[in-house]
């Protein structure tokens, strides 16, 4: 009976062990990018930078990704796993345009990781004021409605941290990776200039293409749950229609005044991302007798996604 008690006791404990290596092993692969080849290890906030790095360094480098699929960069903490990870950096690229994330772990940064570079994608990249809520009426409501309308959407909206979602300002951020990759590693510097250069091509095949899909659509409107497409809509001469600003919900009175707009303009598609609630954005289709339709601004699969996006917007422009 003491013999099975202790046979008993330590299969339980192996499984214990076993079981808190594979949590493990989950959490820090959470934040490593597919090509996890040993070489430098290099981190990034979120997914479309991990393409941005690898097309330019290729299989000599391990990305680290702190924010993963499906997760919100508003919002998300980076788990122990993906600490560790960024404790063995090299390199940081942080989009740098003040998304949530990285203010929140800047101050952490320094004592995490010392030895670690740290470049700014956003670097001569000019910032947009991110979309504010422009569905109220200011002529019919006095100075004490305003007043209310301030304390729950916030007077001061800040700067829009979507910068990726222009092809124009992505050329500007890999130029910014490519030459934090060469400080590092100047003998592949070679390498690194060819595929930087191969990418951009890409890229402008890409603004060519979107172009054409958007053909004869400037000034048209598109409505999303969360104003994540400001560049985008920016550089291609359209307008985005924000339902939400900075997380809140749309107030009652919100909701009417966006239903009559989508209404004056004929929009019959709000676009929303995953991660954020469809409440708001399904009660609007269905008063409007549109549809929701989903995009997502934070796919890795940079090039063929913001095509698809493309046109999925070109459907449901107005």
């Amino acid at each position: 009976m003491k013999k099975n008690m202790i046979a008993l006791m330590m299969l339980f404990s192996i499984c214990i062990v076993l079981t808190a290596g594979c949590v493990d092993e989950q959490n820090s692969s959470a934040g490593i990018s597919d090509s996890d080849s040993g070489g430098m290890i290099v981190a990034v906030s979120v997914l479309p930078q991990a393409e941005f790095v690898e097309k330019i360094a290729g299989d000599s480098v391990k990305v680290i990704v702190m924010v993963p699929p499906g997760a919100d960069p508003h919002s998300y903490e980076p788990t122990p796993g993906q600490l560790r990870d960024l404790s063995n950096a090299k390199l940081y690229a942080m989009v740098g345009s003040g998304i949530t994330i990285e203010d929140n772990m800047i101050g952490k940064i320094a004592d995490l990781n010392p030895e670690m570079v740290i470049i700014d994608c956003s670097e001569g990249i000019t910032m947009s004021e991110m979309e504010a809520h422009a569905h109220e009426d200011e002529d019919e409501h006095d100075v004490e409605d305003e007043h209310d309308a301030e304390d729950e959407h916030g007077e001061e909206t800040g700067m829009d941290p979507h910068i990726w979602t222009s092809p124009a300002n992505v050329k500007l951020m890999v130029e910014n990776i490519y030459g934090g990759l060469v400080e590092l590693d100047p003998e592949n510097e070679a390498t690194y200039f060819e595929n930087k250069n191969a990418y951009l091509a890409e890229l402008d095949a890409l603004d060519e293409q979107i172009k054409t899909t958007l053909s004869g659509k400037e000034g048209s409107s598109f409505m999303v749950y969360h104003p994540a497409w400001g560049y985008f809509a920016e550089h291609y001469g359209l307008v985005q229609v924000p339902v939400e600003l900075e997380g809140k919900e749309p107030s009652v009175r919100d909701m009417q005044n966006i239903i009559d707009e989508a209404n004056e303009k004929n929009i019959k598609v709000i676009f929303v991302q995953s991660g954020f609630s469809t409440v708001s954005a399904s009660a609007i289709a269905n008063e409007i007798g549109g549809e929701v339709v989903e995009v997502d601004p934070l796919a890795k699969d940079y090039i063929d996604n913001l095509a698809k996006v493309a046109e999925a917007f070109e459907k449901g422009l107005a």
